[in-house]
């Protein structure tokens, strides 16, 4: 275990994907959602594949022996990116990034359901918990009386929503990766997500395109470029030391988008954004507690008794 790099490689990651969503932001009033879907995608698979090849890992990055269940991820991941970045341009950043801390929860919920595990009650309370935190969140953003006169939600409502199914959506990913690291390859994993997304969001250009400007595209192939830099970062940081080490630098991202949303596009979050985040982080984090000490004491159990000095 290397902390110093681990810890290290995972705060770059978190401000790299907290710039990428700001991009998202800053260019969604002018820019389809399928469009930078494709360029987010699109490149971010050579500094990918740069970074395979000169580890010479690049035949494995191609290779697989389950293209359909990497098909299956990158559907999921093509759903909750496409949510996602329709939420980022309806919402304030650190709003959007609040919401999807919901992921990981969800990810418990999923994985008990679909993968079988045990999920004691420790798990369920702190999912439950979470889930208040998420609808505090959510407060704000829904008008009622608007929705029954009007018939219809506004713009942060349908983001709000948006964000949750992106959320969702994540959570999905995470138990079709778990079922694919079985046999495939992390770098086989990210390259096919990167390809089956830019196909996705490369089906949407004939339909919405926006022929952008020297500065638009420049940032247009910046949220290739972050992504896949931000995907490398992320993926060494668990090199270096276990996920329950690293996993609670996710909630790093909050702050990136706080101090992006307020210096970029002078957002401030409401109270009961603030009050709502710190309820899903704090059910986000014990359930990494949780799953600390329970994987310490099952490392003392395989161990068995110590012998008498």
């Amino acid at each position: 275990m290397n902390l110093f790099k681990a810890i290290g490689f995972k705060l770059i990651s978190a401000l790299l994907f907290a710039a990428m969503s700001a991009l998202v932001r800053h260019l969604g009033d002018v820019a389809p959602v399928g469009q930078m879907v494709f360029f987010r995608s699109a490149f971010a698979i050579p500094p990918v594949l740069l970074i395979y090849a000169l580890r010479g890992e690049l035949a494995s990055a191609l290779r697989t022996s389950r293209p359909f269940g990497q098909l299956g991820r990158g559907l999921l991941s093509v759903g909750g990116m496409f949510s996602n970045f329709s939420a980022l341009t309806r919402l304030p950043l650190a709003d959007a990034t609040a919401i999807s801390f919901a992921s990981p929860l969800i990810t418990v919920a999923l994985a008990a359901v679909i993968l079988k595990e045990r999920v004691r009650v420790y798990r369920w309370t702190a999912v439950l918990v979470g889930f208040a935190g998420v609808i505090v969140m959510l407060i704000p953003h829904f008008d009622v009386n608007h929705y029954v006169a009007a018939g219809a939600a506004t713009a942060a409502t349908i983001g709000s929503i948006l964000a949750l199914v992106s959320a969702f959506c994540n959570a999905g990913t995470v138990i079709q990766t778990r079922r694919l690291t079985q046999s495939e390859t992390t770098s086989s994993i990210v390259f096919y997500f990167s390809l089956v997304t830019a196909i996705a969001g490369a089906l949407t250009l004939p339909f919405a395109w926006h022929t952008p400007s020297g500065s638009e595209l420049a940032a247009l192939i910046s949220l290739g470029v972050l992504g896949g830099i931000a995907h490398i970062f992320l993926t060494e940081s668990y090199r270096h030391a276990t996920a329950s080490v690293v996993a609670p630098f996710d909630y790093s991202a909050m702050l990136w988008a706080l101090l992006l949303g307020y210096f970029v596009f002078g957002e401030l979050p409401s109270a009961l954004v603030y009050l709502g985040g710190a309820i899903v982080a704090g059910a986000g984090l014990f359930v990494i507690w949780r799953e600390r000490q329970l994987g310490l004491q099952r490392a003392r159990e395989a161990e068995g008794p110590r012998a008498p000095s």
